[in-house]
Order: structure tokens, then sequence, then C-alpha cells
């Protein structure tokens, strides 16, 4: 696999439109920090560290939904092993004019757009959820 993330988030935008609570991945650090962003900012009930049917490590993402809607409307990679995108802190866009937000991968942590901005770090933008 090239790209854990986008891997991840496809499972999340797969598992949505099939209505499932509940969505297995592999586990990583890195994915579980873009989780911790996802959980903080309210798109994601919670995830918890359990091992695989394999017996490899994996992750249970649970996810969330609002009147029979998924939460998450659009979740789209943004910074990809063939063309990362890198931007300083006052170059991070406004996701939907702030309705929703940008993971970006800064020297201080993963952290949502509007954290990186308040800490005044940039870093790769990840991805874009809405």
């Amino acid at each position: 696999m090239t790209d854990p993330i986008a891997d991840m988030l496809t499972r999340i935008r797969n598992s949505q439109l099939r209505g499932k609570s509940t969505v297995m991945t592999p586990a990583s650090k890195l994915r579980a920090w873009v989780l911790d962003v996802l959980a903080d900012e309210g798109y994601i009930r919670g995830y918890e560290l359990m091992t695989g049917a394999d017996g490899h490590p994996a992750i249970e993402i649970s996810l969330k939904y609002y009147e029979g809607e998924p939460v998450i409307r659009e979740l789209k990679r943004i910074s990809k092993p063939g063309r990362r995108v890198y931007m300083g802190s006052q170059d991070l866009p406004s996701v939907r004019q702030g309705l929703g937000v940008s993971i970006v991968s800064t020297p201080r942590g993963v952290m949502s757009d509007a954290s990186a901005r308040a800490a005044n770090v940039g870093g790769e933008v990840l991805c874009t959820v809405f």
C-alpha cells in the first residue's frame, strides 16, 4: 500500500455510504493522529485500538450520523505521495468558509488548520473534511 492515509479515508467514505456504524483499518501512529483530529472536531464518535482477525494491530473507527445522514459529507486527500502539498501558517486554506477542517501535519504534530494558524506553524496539508 503506497498511501495509508488515502486508504483509511476511502474506508471511512465507503462505510458511510453503506450506512455502517464501524469500520476497521490497519493501525499506525499517523492514522491515529488523524483520527484524533477528526474526533476532536466532532466528525467521528471515536476509535479503539485492537487486534485484527489476522493478528495485526487494527483500529476500529466508530462513525457518526445525524438524523440518518453521515456527519462527514466530503472527505478529500490533498497531499499525495506523488505530489506533496506544504503551506505556511498564513496560507492554510479555509474549507467551506470555515465550516470544514483541513488536517495539517506540522512539526508540532497533526492538527486542524485553525490550531495550526493559532500556533503559527505550517506543514503538509493531509486532507480536508466537510
